[in-house]
């Protein structure tokens, strides 16, 4: 959790970064601007740093063996090492965005570097670099006096409740990367990914978060894809083996894959396919999960939205299962219609 009450915005700087392969332009500004109106203090900061508040945006760093090759980083340390050269660290940021601006959906935008005092994270105080990327622009309305009269005039601007990306890089554990923190609201496209890929160049860290959060990836497209294909299974089936896989997370405070397994899947070779899948698809992803770990709630609390348990019927019912796989039977009658049936005890 970030707290800001004391957040100072120390410097800050803005550019144009357009798309290189079209061949728009970078446009680069000679020096800071200067904030010290208060209301646009606030403005800012709520702009910058109020979608940095889920826990999971705290868990990434470099991923270059050798930081030192990893430009943003080099740059980044700079500015904490040496805040003189805030602006012309700024402008190298903006042309290394420039250079992986490359693919022709990659829009252009307002690039924003900012350096924050004092910002409070898990209780440490600490100073951050953010990097922000303004690339939709919305339309407002504007009613002016003139001469006893109203006139409408339209401008274009950012609107300060919708950040498209940013990043910010707290200074803390600077050997091993800083911890880092994104968010990226465009699509999730593969050309997207260059915010943090190619331009940030970074990746999860190995934690109690992503642990579980990639564990609970990795068993859903598990249940969902793998399972259909290797076994006879029904939508129900798999409603029942996704229940049970959210229900070890929420019951238990610490994981043991060995467990896990045995308690979800129980026959010994659907345990073996799982166990073959998550070896593949953690090899494939570059992703590491410990055998044992401590469980993260609020990485819990976010797979649960999406690991919902429903059986669409054609377009006119969806059965939501919450649980005892025994209650719901599935069956064909004589001319061939497919049936649920369901056992419960009150109607709600």
């Amino acid at each position: 959790m970030v707290t800001t009450t004391k957040t100072q915005v120390k410097k800050l700087s803005a550019h144009f970064v357009g798309n290189k392969s079209d061949g728009e332009d970078l446009t680069l500004s000679n020096e800071t601007i200067a904030v010290v109106d208060a209301t646009l203090h606030q403005v800012l900061l709520k702009y910058f740093l109020s979608n940095f508040n889920s826990p999971e945006r705290f868990q990434f760093g470099f991923t270059n063996d050798d930081l030192h090759l990893n430009p943003v980083y080099q740059y980044v340390t700079t500015i904490f090492d040496k805040p003189v050269q805030f602006h012309q660290q700024s402008v190298f940021l903006a042309k290394h965005l420039y250079e992986n601006s490359l693919h022709p959906n990659i829009k252009s935008g307002d690039f924003y570097v900012a350096l924050f005092e004092d910002i409070e994270i898990d209780g440490e105080i600490t100073d951050a670099v953010g990097l922000f990327k303004a690339e939709t622009k919305d339309t407002f309305l504007k009613l002016q006096a003139e001469a006893g009269n109203f006139e409408l005039a339209i401008e274009a601007g950012t609107n300060t409740d919708k950040l498209d990306k940013g990043c910010l890089i707290l200074n803390i554990n600077k050997a091993e990367g800083y911890k880092v923190c994104i968010v990226d609201k465009s699509n999730k496209a593969s050309e997207a990914q260059y915010w943090r890929d190619q331009f940030l160049n970074i990746k999860p860290c190995a934690d109690e978060f992503h642990y579980t959060n990639n564990f609970l990836s990795i068993a859903k497209k598990f249940v969902t894809k793998q399972l259909a294909e290797e076994y006879e299974v029904t939508k129900a089936d798999q409603a029942a083996y996704l229940n049970k896989s959210i229900e070890y997370f929420k019951q238990n405070e610490e994981f043991d894959s060995s467990a896990f397994a045995k308690k979800v899947f129980e026959q010994p070779d659907v345990i073996e396919s799982f166990s073959k899948f998550k070896t593949i698809y953690q090899a494939d992803k570059d992703i590491e999960i410990a055998e044992e770990f401590t469980i993260s709630a609020p990485a819990v609390k976010k797979q649960a939205k999406v690991f919902k348990s429903v059986i669409k019927l054609d377009k006119n019912f969806h059965i939501y299962v919450h649980g005892k796989r025994e209650l719901i039977e599935r069956g064909v009658e004589n001319d061939g219609r497919k049936y649920y049936k369901i056992y419960y005890t009150e109607e709600n």
